[in-house]
């Protein structure tokens, strides 16, 4: 009792302190009072991963293909992409799991139908969906679809890969898991200002806002797929130390750098909320260290519950409109 005592306050002192929580301190401390344990077996189950050539994707990937799983890595550079799956093949040899590509740019929703089509073909039943690509623009960037690149890398493509993958998901009652990032802290969601503009735009404001429509995002698909099995969460890396992190925020990089989650301690929640038994877990948390967290730090970003509802179902809709769009016939 008195070891549960201590861990509970060191967490909660680790949680209020925000550096201590996010950085490596976070899992040393955690997982010595906690007792974490090992991950168990993830033989049988299929797991897609998106952004997976690299950083915390790249690393989640091989984690989980040595635990048997049959991961679907998904990756935009075809070359990179065929070269990690080399890499995993005796991973997967000694574990009875495997590892399969896919190609696919997330940036473009007529890609990621694509993606959905294959996906449905090549596999039955999805355990676990893992949105984990991401995108850190230091400019504005459109794509050739005439939508923001942040928006549709953390926000559409997401909707349409789990809204295209239902019957594959509710056939395992799978998991949807998204990758989220400390810095949705400083935003309220505000569909009005969710997509900036060329004049307005500044990379880390338009990632945090995506990063904070992802919990919206969330938040929708429990209520609409809870009644198919499915359950969705979010879970927090803390601040890992990734190629994304140096080439995105080379200043943080530096500073912190010493105290920077190792890429395994980046994913271990990842990992254990994909491989662990889910049935008592509400859907919809925040996960950081095995444990679940607020969904706000700060007063100013929270919504009414009435807001918050209202929000959910615009800025499902704007999705919606934005998907129709981008994907529509040529004429």
């Amino acid at each position: 009792m008195r070891s549960s005592r201590l861990a509970r306050l060191v967490d909660q002192t680790l949680e209020a302190s925000v550096v201590g929580s996010f950085t490596t301190i976070g899992p040393i401390l955690r997982r010595r009072l906690e007792h974490w344990e090992p991950f168990p077996s993830a033989a049988g189950k299929h797991i897609i991963i998106t952004g997976a050539t690299s950083g915390l994707g790249l690393k989640a990937a091989e984690i989980l293909v040595g635990l048997g799983a049959n991961v679907h890595l998904v990756g935009r550079n075809e070359t990179k992409l065929n070269s990690v799956i080399d890499n995993l093949q005796d991973s997967a040899r000694k574990s009875g799991g495997s590892a399969t590509g896919h190609v696919c740019d997330l940036s473009l929703l007529r890609s990621t139908t694509k993606l959905v089509a294959e996906l449905q073909q090549a596999v039955p039943e999805v355990h676990v969906l893992i949105h984990n690509a991401g995108a850190l623009l230091s400019n504005y960037t459109e794509t050739t679809e005439g939508v923001e690149q942040t928006l549709a890398v953390h926000v559409l493509s997401p909707e349409v890969l789990t809204r295209g993958l239902v019957d594959q998901l509710a056939a395992a009652n799978g998991q949807v898991i998204t990758m989220t990032s400390g810095g949705m802290y400083s935003e309220r969601f505000d569909l009005q200002t969710l997509e900036m503009t060329k004049a307005n735009y500044k990379g880390t404001v338009a990632y945090a806002r995506a990063k904070r429509a992802q919990t919206l995002l969330t938040m929708a698909w429990n209520e609409d797929l809870s009644s198919d099995g499915v359950s969705a969460h979010l879970v927090h890396p803390g601040w890992a130390d990734t190629p994304g992190v140096d080439a995105s925020l080379p200043l943080f990089s530096t500073v912190m750098g010493p105290l920077l989650r190792s890429p395994e301690e980046g994913v271990d929640t990842l990992v254990w909320l994909a491989t662990s038994d889910g049935s008592a877990r509400v859907p919809g948390q925040l996960w950081l260290d095995r444990n679940p967290r607020p969904l706000h730090k700060l007063r100013r970003t929270r919504l009414t519950t009435v807001e918050e509802s209202a929000a959910k179902d615009a800025l499902v809709a704007w999705c919606n409109q934005r998907i129709a769009r981008a994907t529509r016939p040529h004429d």
